[in-house]
């Protein structure tokens, strides 16, 4: 997993989350131009995406990895409401509101639907 966020303290928590549930985080990026390269480098099964990045936005990087096999989980102090449809839209599994993140919540999005 690729975490993408520009806060460092989200990424810390972040990534000890993530593990502590026995996800493996491979790399961080800190904006989008960073995270397509790192996401070209890495090639992670998931890229776990703020949608608030100072230099792209979170929907442009889900769309710029299109061709990429990384799935997008999206995470933003926002509430789900505020994003719209713009998340299904995107093509990414989902959306976790930040202080709901767990490794439990992203492999809920990444199990296959019954």
């Amino acid at each position: 997993m690729l975490v993408v966020d520009d806060h460092p303290g989200f990424r810390a928590s972040a990534r000890r989350l993530l593990e502590l549930d026995g996800l493996q985080v491979v790399g961080e990026a800190v904006d989008g131009r960073s995270a397509l390269r790192l996401a070209r480098e890495l090639a992670p099964q998931v890229v776990l995406l703020d949608i608030g990045l100072p230099d792209l936005s979170g929907f442009e990087v889900a769309e710029r990895l299109g061709g990429a096999a990384a799935r997008v989980v999206f995470v933003s102090s926002r509430g789900s409401g505020d994003l719209g449809r713009r998340v299904e839209a995107s093509g990414a599994l989902g959306f976790i509101p930040k202080d709901e993140l767990s490794g439990e919540a992203v492999l809920a999005l990444l199990a296959p639907a019954p």
